[in-house]
């Protein structure tokens, strides 16, 4: 039998495993565990960092679905429509890894509120987990502490409410930069209450989240 890598993005601990008892007890008795075998290990690093949603959208098309890898794009809301009065954030990386930037807007006006980047040796799900936290700050510092949040990943929403960026990409001299964020964001996470709300935007119901760059 081909050896396989397995990417596990929801379950006790996500990560890329390298043979299917690691997997499996990683996901038995995990609600809606979420992960994919892969017949390389670059191939497997690769859709861990993007995320299942990226990694569903650039194989599958936006519905995220084909045969038995159905993925639904659900979302943690009444599915009535998006709050317009919200920021939405997103983030681009041309590349795995490669140059990295995020963005906040208005979800109603698509007005940009914030932009950093690009950054070098950068990940999609790393970008999409400083932008979250790069606009729980901004939120604070506007004394708003209810104003909603949206984001297309659920994989940084996870990583924010863990309070932990759970990348497997290395630190390099490269990428140097961008580890400093995450510090820095893992820092502010660490020392705030988040009281926010971050919501998962539900991109099959209302297309692509107003922050997105427009380059998939």
């Amino acid at each position: 039998m081909a050896k396989k890598w397995y990417v596990v993005w929801a379950g006790h601990t996500p990560g890329v495993y390298d043979n299917w008892d690691e997997c499996r007890a990683q996901t038995e008795g995990f609600n809606k565990a979420r992960y994919k075998s892969f017949t390389t290990e670059s191939d497997a690093l690769r859709a861990y960092e993007d995320g299942a949603e990226e990694f569903y959208r650039k194989a599958y098309g936006s519905t995220g679905t084909h045969g038995a890898d159905k993925y639904p794009d659900t979302d943690t809301v009444a599915q009535s429509g998006p709050i317009w009065e919200s920021l939405s954030v997103d983030a681009a990386c041309s590349g795995n890894p490669g140059p990295m930037e995020y963005r906040g807007v208005l979800t109603a006006s698509k007005a940009e509120v914030f932009r950093v980047g690009p950054l070098e040796g950068g990940t999609n799900n790393i970008g999409e987990f400083l932008a979250i936290v790069h606009a729980l700050a901004l939120l604070e510092k506007m004394k708003r502490p209810h104003y909603p949040i949206y984001s297309d990943s659920m994989t940084a929403i996870g990583w924010v409410r863990k309070k932990k960026c759970k990348t497997l990409l290395a630190r390099t001299d490269k990428n140097a930069a961008i580890f400093d964020l995450i510090e820095r964001a893992e820092h502010w996470l660490s020392t705030h209450r988040i009281t926010n709300p971050i919501y998962k935007w539900n991109t099959v119901d209302w297309m692509e989240i107003p922050a997105d760059f427009g380059r998939k």
